[in-house]
């Protein structure tokens, strides 16, 4: 209580007063909302009486890009895994690597997307065992989308065509385009990467231009940050720059 005057505003930490959950109208149903019925996890027709609902809503977010150029496939993304407004994870892996030639990058709920990963590399395992081959990326792209059950989530690698890159959403859509980004922080990133990636771009100048991104969407982004992860997929394989502190590079720029 000395908070709330201290501050004159009042704090709810989830206990909504009943005079403030929104009337039914004349079909019997109540609108959802701040302090509605439908306001968090737990909450509803079906809660038991008397429930208290979750203080915070389980919000999530992150920054993850693709991109083609000259020299491959460029794949990044922040490490940061978070719910509402705490910081779940500093250090999660967003883009994992499903064999020598294929990464996957993932957004979306951590438990969902680690299951998919799983099985989508063992059926590309299993696939390759069968016919004596890998599957190629679009192949790859196409047998996650007809899973259905994964979060928004995205495929780069290279196959016997060449470089290829594709975004698959949860309800089975399946893109390939040559330049993708997923997430809370993705229209920060795309402001960067409109401006900066074209074909012609060095292996430098595409790991300079995706990590900028990264780093500018963490900046307006709350649910993306912490470190940068970023990967490069050639014909040889896939390799990655080390993990590097985005902090530190904020530090730099406003000294």
């Amino acid at each position: 209580m000395a908070l709330e005057d201290l501050c004159g505003l009042p704090i709810d930490f989830g206990q909504t007063a009943p005079d403030s959950v929104p009337a039914p109208d004349a079909s019997g149903w109540s609108a959802g909302g701040p302090g509605g019925p439908d306001s968090a996890p737990g909450a509803g027709p079906d809660s038991a009486p008397g429930a208290v609902p979750l203080p915070f809503p389980t919000a999530h977010g992150t920054t993850t890009l693709g991109f083609l150029f000259q020299g491959g496939v460029l794949a990044a993304a922040d490490t940061r895994s978070s719910c509402s407004g705490l910081v779940a994870c500093p250090a999660s892996r967003k883009v994992v690597p499903l064999h020598r030639h294929l990464l996957a990058l993932g957004s979306g709920t951590s438990a969902d997307i680690a299951l998919w990963r799983r099985i989508l590399a063992r059926e590309l395992r299993l696939y390759q065992l069968r016919h004596g081959r890998r599957l190629t990326t679009g192949g790859a792209a196409k047998l996650l989308a007809l899973m259905l059950a994964g979060p928004p989530g995205g495929g780069a690698g290279t196959s016997r065509g060449g470089a290829r890159l594709y975004y698959v959403c949860s309800d089975g859509k399946r893109l390939r385009g040559e330049l993708f980004s997923v997430g809370s922080g993705s229209p920060y990133a795309y402001s960067v990467l409109d401006e900066e990636v074209r074909w012609g771009l060095s292996v430098e100048q595409a790991a300079r231009a995706g990590r900028e991104a990264v780093y500018r969407a963490s900046r307006r982004d709350a649910y993306s940050g912490n470190c940068v992860d970023v990967f490069l997929v050639t014909a040889r394989g896939w390799s990655r720059r080390p993990r590097e502190d985005l902090g530190e590079e904020y530090y730099r720029e406003i000294k």
